[in-house]
């Protein structure tokens, strides 16, 4: 019988910034992944999982997240609830220039929870990050969240943006899932499976077949 894992949530840049501020998150909307964040926060201290809050800074004048503005400053749901641990960054993934990989290594953390903002820029650079370096990663879909681009390249939607860096994750690097699955399943200790890379693109092919 597989080992139970040793899970840290992993709560990135639940800051005012992206709910009252110039960089509001659209899809699903905060009312939706906040409620979500905060009940993983509270299951997991409940369970004894480590919980790891992650804020982001930028120099003072900066459009968003300067450094002792408002947006910068965790969303009072989040600041008014233990954490074991606090890092603060400066780039996208949470382990560069910080601590992390150190502390999860200590505590002998092997699974990653990511929960918070932005699906695809924060939370897909920590995923990567911590998957190249051998940590199962899991993603609570409905408590994170993007908002939408418009550039030289393109556009695309909020809900666009959150889907398909959702459907590339569970392709290959991180097991997507609900919170309330994944409660479920750190209360029975067992792991959630992700996809490959293979079937998620031979699916698409039957239903070419079949249709």
């Amino acid at each position: 019988m597989p080992a139970s894992p040793r899970r840290a949530l992993l709560v990135i840049d639940v800051q005012n910034e992206y709910f009252t501020g110039n960089f509001q998150i659209e899809y699903p909307p905060t009312t939706l992944s906040l409620g979500n964040i905060v009940l993983a926060m509270d299951e997991a201290s409940a369970a004894g999982v480590p919980v790891i809050v992650v804020q982001h800074e930028t120099p003072e004048g900066a459009p968003i997240f300067a450094t002792g503005s408002h947006g910068w400053q965790l969303h009072p749901e989040i600041a008014r609830r233990p954490a074991d641990h606090h890092i603060v960054k400066s780039m996208a993934s949470s382990f560069t220039g910080t601590d992390l990989a150190q502390w999860l290594a200590a505590k002998g953390i092997d699974t990653l929870t990511v929960v918070g903002y932005m699906t695809h820029n924060c939370d897909a650079a920590t995923i990567y990050h911590a998957s190249h370096a051998g940590i199962k990663v899991e993603v609570l879909d409905d408590a994170t969240g993007s908002l939408p681009y418009e550039n030289a390249a393109g556009k695309a939607s909020a809900e666009e943006i959150h889907r398909v860096f959702s459907t590339v994750f569970h392709s290959s690097f991180a097991a997507v899932t609900s919170t309330k699955n994944w409660i479920a399943a750190m209360k029975e200790g067992r792991a959630i499976e992700q996809d490959n890379v293979y079937l998620s693109n031979q699916r698409t092919k039957v239903r070419k077949e079949a249709a």
